[in-house]
Order: structure tokens, then C-alpha cells, then sequence
């Protein structure tokens, strides 16, 4: 165990985001998180296409689409496109920017992230370090090709961040989600589509990351009667 060492948590942004984007709309959270919990960003590795308007030194990035250059969370793609290279970035973010102990991820990010675990929890031996998860707003996917991700109940410790107002995934989308993991926690803000980290949201995340340690590299689970 790395005595000291707060936990690592690699960040995953939302679609049309970016890693610098992400890191400035968590300012108020990675503040609330202070001296418990380091989140590190990582930027999608596709660019979102004719994005008109948008910063070109750093253009809006997506995990996957459900269409040519597009994505629509709630759509039933036939054939999506992407999600395999950033599976891979992920992977590669956790060997090479080390060690993580547990994701955070918001919208499309989170779906992604509730992929990671799915794989994980079925011994993906490339999600090892992944050993709990944050997920903001998240989604299933609802392409027929990603199903197989959802087929059985998720075995890792997830709290699940839902906005009572989000206009943009539906609360109902993210309780549907949480009810694909084993024992998920369900933190309701009356927000919308955003990273809350107000006093209320503030205690939840730091009861939830109590539950953990760093070690090696990997968060463990505190042993029951643990301080």
C-alpha cells in the first residue's frame, strides 16, 4: 500500500467535450474531492466532425457515434462506430498514466465507463485497476451491438449521479442504468445536465470513496470495522 497516496480517478468527459473542457467544468468538484480523490482527464480519441465554431487547437471529442459523425444517446444504432478505439484509449491511459484506482465518468463518458466495468467485472485483465466507478448522467447504449455488455448484472461498486431536471439523458435513462450493477448508490440532485458538487453531493462522494484505498495501484475495499 502507498501510504499518503489519495486515490486516482481516470475522468471520462461527455460527448463534444474534451479533456480541457472536462477538467475546467470539474473545477468546483476536483475542489470538493481535495485531498481524498485526484481526477485526471482524458481527451476521446475521435474528433466530433464539422463541429463549426468550436476552439480548432481544441476541437469537441465523442467515445463513439451512433451514426456518420453524429450520436444520439437514446438512438438504437444499427451499426455504431468508435467505441473499440476507446476502449483501447482507456487501456492505454490506465497502463501509461498510472496507477488509477476508479473511474468518473459524465454522459457519454459514463456509458462508456459503465462498459469498462462491465468488461472488468468479467476479468478484462486491461481494466484491472478499475476497481469502483463515479458515473454522472449516464446511459446504456441502446445499439443492438452493445448489448452483450449488459447481459448480467455488473459486480463493482458504482454510484450513479442522476439530475432530477436533465434535459439532455433523462433521469430515467441513468436509474435504468444504475439497475444493470449490483448494488449500485443512487445520488438524485434536482439539477440538470452537469457535475454537481454542492455540500450534499459532496458528502456522498466522500462516504462512497471512504470505501476505499489505494494500493499498488488499485483501490481495495476497506475491511468491515476499517478507518
Amino acid at each position: 500500500m502507498s501510504e499518503g497516496r489519495q486515490l486516482r480517478l481516470l475522468a471520462l468527459h461527455g460527448y463534444r467535450q474534451s479533456e480541457r473542457r472536462f477538467h475546467q467544468r470539474t473545477g468546483a468538484l476536483r475542489k470538493a474531492l481535495r485531498g481524498h480523490a485526484e481526477l485526471v482527464a482524458l481527451s476521446a480519441p475521435h474528433a466530433v466532425p464539422e463541429a463549426g465554431g468550436d476552439d480548432d487547437d481544441d476541437p469537441p471529442r465523442g467515445w463513439w457515434f451512433s451514426g456518420p459523425g453524429t450520436f444520439e444517446a437514446g438512438e438504437a444504432a444499427a451499426a455504431p462506430a468508435g467505441l473499440e478505439e476507446s476502449l483501447s484509449a482507456v487501456a492505454a491511459a490506465l497502463a501509461e498514466r498510472g496507477p488509477f484506482d476508479g473511474l468518473l465518468g459524465f454522459s457519454q463518458g459514463a456509458a462508456l465507463a459503465a462498459m469498462v466495468c462491465a468488461l472488468r467485472a468479467r476479468g478484462d485483465r486491461r481494466f484491472q485497476p478499475v476497481a469502483f466507478a463515479i458515473l454522472v448522467a449516464g446511459f446504456a447504449s441502446r445499439a443492438p451491438a452493445h448489448g452483450h455488455f449488459y447481459r448480467e448484472p455488473i459486480a463493482l461498486p458504482s454510484l450513479h449521479v442522476v439530475g432530477d431536471a436533465d434535459a439532455v439523458i433523462a433521469a430515467s435513462l441513468s436509474r435504468e442504468l444504475a439497475r444493470r450493477f449490483v448494488e449500485p448508490v443512487l445520488l438524485t440532485h434536482p439539477g440538470g445536465h452537469f457535475v454537481p458538487a454542492a455540500a450534499p453531493q459532496k458528502k456522498v462522494y466522500l462516504d462512497f470513496l471512504g470505501r476505499f484505498r489505494p494500493a499498488q495501484g488499485q483501490a481495495e475495499p476497506l475491511a468491515a470495522g476499517a478507518v
